[in-house]
């Protein structure tokens, strides 16, 4: 025979208080003394007492439960952000949903269509290609309040956004390889109309510039943040004259760098005795890649826990904080993909 589920009366009674103080401890402890929390809490584990939260969240008219929005899930990139976003919901009920939005555009009220069907209560976006469209109707439905962007948001939009300091990161990488004597230096962008491809390639010129170092169009190479753009970079400076191709390539990313080292080996050059080369972000491959890449390191278990904890406050029952923009700092992690150009 099945044993009878604990009831709130139950708690109640083990804890010696009444059923209103033993919602309040689950729905608002900050109302009772340590001494009451700790009571109901310690009822709560002996009687084996288990919250409806399906039941709660119809009586409070909410989900319990947020959406991230992910633009390539098979990226390892990803991985440590949606870590630090589980991290950042983990002593909460809400449950932590994911969906891959694989770069595609979404469809006529998919986004609204989330909240607006009692699906979710909150997204962390980390796709910065959502249209227009599909966040003017969020506005028009008076959801766009809980929509908070990391890593990635769309320009134009005042969204509470976590971002690294990409364009410093950029800064940092020109300077490490200008400091290691290298004046012929490369860049491979990311993908067409990304904001990262374009606040990376703006801080790279703006290091160049202020550096005095030549800007070559033919050393700007198109890219998508994957490997096999590094590999067709590696391709395009193959086919340069070796008199005159770059000593150096800094990467938008660090996918791209190891598919740009693989495709020089295969080609006859060295990384990094013949070109040194500067990836972004720090995923975990980078440290054990061979040779151990030289890359701008992201914090993204704090992009992660960032996002969550500023959805949070704007799922709170408090007034709404103003959208604002966050900048993380970056940091240069030197490695064995760099060297100082030979003489």
């Amino acid at each position: 025979m099945t044993p009878k589920a604990a009831t709130i009366q139950d708690v109640a009674q083990a804890a010696k208080v009444s059923t209103a103080t033993v919602s309040r401890a689950l729905s608002n402890p900050d109302l009772l003394s340590e001494r009451t929390r700790a009571q109901v809490m310690e009822a709560i584990r002996t009687t084996g007492y288990r919250v409806n939260l399906a039941a709660r969240n119809l009586r409070m008219q909410r989900a319990g439960a947020v959406l991230v929005l992910v633009p390539n899930l098979g990226k390892p990139f990803y991985s440590t952000i949606l870590r630090g976003i589980s991290d950042g919901f983990a002593r909460t009920d809400y449950a932590v949903l994911i969906s891959d939005t694989e770069n595609r555009p979404l469809a006529d009220g998919e986004l609204v269509g989330n909240f607006l069907d009692g699906r979710i209560d909150g997204i962390v976006s980390l796709d910065g290609g959502i249209s227009p469209a599909a966040l003017d109707q969020c506005r028009d439905h008076n959801v766009d309040g809980r929509i908070v962007f990391a890593c990635e948001w769309v320009d134009g939009y005042a969204f509470p956004s976590i971002q690294s300091d990409n364009a410093e990161g950029a800064r940092l990488a020109i300077r490490h390889l200008y400091d290691l004597g290298h004046r012929k230096i490369a860049h491979v962008t990311g993908p067409r109309g990304n904001v990262l491809t374009a606040i990376r390639r703006r801080g790279m010129l703006e290091e160049r510039s202020r550096l005095h170092l030549p800007a070559r169009e033919d050393w700007i190479i198109r890219g998508d943040f994957s490997l096999k753009s590094g590999h067709d970079a590696a391709v395009s400076i193959l086919a340069m004259d070796p008199d005159d191709r770059p000593t150096a390539v800094f990467c938008a990313a660090d996918m791209v760098a190891f598919g740009l080292i693989a495709g020089l080996n295969a080609g006859g050059l060295e990384v990094p005795g013949d070109i040194s080369v500067v990836g972004f972000d720090d995923i975990d491959m980078a440290e054990s890649y061979v040779p151990a890449l030289t890359t701008i390191r992201q914090d993204r278990m704090r992009l992660g826990q960032t996002a969550a904890a500023r959805l949070l406050e704007r799922l709170g029952s408090g007034p709404v904080p103003d959208p604002q923009e966050e900048l993380l700092p970056v940091e240069l992690i030197v490695r064995d993909s760099t060297a100082r150009i030979a003489s």
